[in-house]
């Protein structure tokens, strides 16, 4: 019983400075925030935690998954498995064939 109470503690313990890490780089880009296309109806809310959360017209949480921001280029991963990219240009998000601009 002590060696699985070990196990458990040890591995929960070698997951901790990972999420730590991925919280302090996503943190430290200036791109947090909302991000929206001019007719408003796409919605990308960046998280600082490098967790984004995609709303499409009506559909409040379309899509979820973790992005991350190098440089000006950003990486999505949807929890479905999808991935995409963009970058910011002057303040602008360029992702997808859309225009995102900062709320």
């Amino acid at each position: 019983m002590q060696s699985v109470f070990t196990a458990l503690i040890v591995s929960a313990l070698a997951v901790l400075p990972v999420q730590a890490e991925e919280s302090e780089v996503q943190a430290s880009h200036p791109y947090a925030g909302l991000w929206v296309t001019e007719d408003g109806r796409i919605r990308h809310e960046l998280l600082p935690n490098g967790r984004y959360v995609e709303a499409r017209g009506t559909r409040e949480r379309a899509y979820e998954g973790r992005y991350e921001v190098t440089g000006t280029h950003i990486e999505y991963w949807d929890d479905t498995g999808f991935t995409a990219d963009g970058d910011f240009i002057d303040e602008v998000l360029h992702h997808a064939g859309m225009i995102l601009y900062r709320k």
